[in-house]
């Protein structure tokens, strides 16, 4: 970051004030970015903040530039991993099984399920050239019954929509003041 040419006066900067400066950044966009998905979900009645969207928020907000933080990769990685849970929990037979919180323990049905989806979603984003991989925890929690398809799975397709539609919309903003 230093001395790049859309960051004046950086250069000068120590790198611990730079470091300070970056996280101090990266804690509001987070927070606040998460905040209002909640507040949505909060209006909707759903939950859309689920345990997927934050290595998601973290890898879109902190290496937006990277490959696997492309709106690309992020999108396609997700729909996947939602493609390949919904798939799994199919052909293990797991549409009206309790979720692992709520039996307190994993099935064999479900570890079966579990390591067939995140396997499949790695195989088929690795053949799309889409690495993402926030997405295996999306084909997580889909096979272990806590994104059970209704309401639980819409609402963190919902949140992880929202999510990726909004730290495209900020990369954009930063790469518009650059």
């Amino acid at each position: 970051m230093a001395g790049t040419p859309h960051t004046p006066g950086r250069a000068t900067m120590p790198a611990p004030a730079r470091r300070w400066a970056a996280g101090r950044r990266l804690f509001l966009t987070s927070a606040v970015l998460l905040a209002v998905v909640g507040a949505v979900g909060q209006g909707a009645g759903w939950v859309l903040l689920t345990t997927t969207l934050g290595p998601t928020a973290y890898m879109l907000l902190t290496q937006p530039e990277s490959e696997a933080a492309r709106l690309r990769n992020s999108s396609l990685g997700h729909a996947t991993a939602t493609a390949c849970g919904l798939a799994c929990l199919a052909v293990f037979g797991l549409w009206q099984q309790p979720s692992v919180v709520e039996q307190k323990r994993d099935t064999w049905p479900q570890i079966g399920a579990q390591a067939l989806a995140v396997g499949l979603t790695v195989l088929l984003l690795e053949l799309f050239r889409a690495q993402h991989p926030p997405a295996a925890a999306t084909a997580l929690l889909i096979t272990s019954g806590i994104a059970r398809p209704g309401p639980p799975l819409y609402g963190m397709l919902t949140g992880l929509a929202l999510l990726i539609a909004c730290a495209a919309l900020l990369a954009r903003e930063e790469e518009g003041g650059r």
